[in-house]
């Protein structure tokens, strides 16, 4: 990665529906340039994704409630294994290996209380989970 994929990087922060013209003016590349580099980061996974932000007030898409839950595993789960199974769960969007009091952290959005409990119980039933603290989000920015 050069100088120039780092501002390609930044412009697509700012704006990841930038066209490659737009792009390639700003960065000093042609159309086609600038396209190359693009989809060589993202083959290489540096660019792993494009996303949206949404207004404050802006309703979630997923609905209800954006929990974060501090996890303590037993002493038989790794972390690796612990991420490969909360993988598979449709409410969990993040999990992060975290130093602290906790082994880790998982960022996940639940439709109500009562789904909330149910992830809580999976993740410690299925999941390798000792011990959970959640946190529940009033309003992201």
């Amino acid at each position: 990665m050069d100088a120039i994929d780092e501002q390609i990087l930044g412009l697509l922060q700012e704006n990841a529906r930038r066209s490659f013209s737009a792009i390639g003016r700003t960065v000093g590349l042609s159309t086609n340039a600038a396209a190359v580099r693009v989809r060589r980061l993202e083959q290489s996974g540096i660019i792993l994704g494009y996303t949206i932000r949404t207004g404050i007030d802006a309703p979630d898409p997923r609905g209800g409630l954006e929990v974060f839950i501090d996890v303590r595993l037993d002493d038989a789960t790794d972390f690796d294994v612990f991420a490969e199974r909360v993988g598979s769960i449709s409410e969990i969007v993040d999990a992060v290996h975290m130093t602290g009091a906790y082994d880790g952290m998982v960022r996940a959005f639940t439709r109500d209380t009562a789904s909330l409990d149910r992830l809580l119980r999976r993740l410690k039933k299925e999941c390798g989970a000792a011990q959970t603290q959640t946190r529940v989000a009033l309003r992201s920015y």
